[in-house]
């Protein structure tokens, strides 16, 4: 169970990523509630997973998924650039995260 509310935690990073992108500055009250309010979520999913998965890696996971997925929100709803050394980078990140993943007992 541990690791469904960290990987609720991972994607709930990217929704508060997002929704502050789109708060201006928390200048616009609904990305800016969504902002707080994702944040508390993922942040206190964060905590119980961490209850069971070692720090390290339960945040490198963590900080992972809220990494490649806003990289990946970037390119599909911001029209951010996708090149290759970007391309590249977010596979290390994945492959970083599969490695943490196996290391972990």
């Amino acid at each position: 169970m541990a690791w469904i509310y960290l990987f609720v935690a991972g994607v709930l990073e990217v929704v508060w990523a997002y929704t502050m992108k789109q708060s201006y500055g928390f200048s616009r009250l609904l990305p800016s509630a969504i902002t707080f309010v994702a944040m508390l979520a993922s942040f206190s999913l964060l905590s119980i997973a961490m209850r069971t998965i070692p720090l390290g890696t339960a945040y490198t996971i963590w900080t992972g998924i809220g990494a490649v997925g806003t990289f990946l929100i970037g390119i599909i709803l911001l029209g951010e650039s996708l090149n290759p050394m970007r391309l590249v980078a977010a596979m290390l990140i994945v492959s970083g995260l599969v490695l943490m993943k196996l290391s972990s007992s």
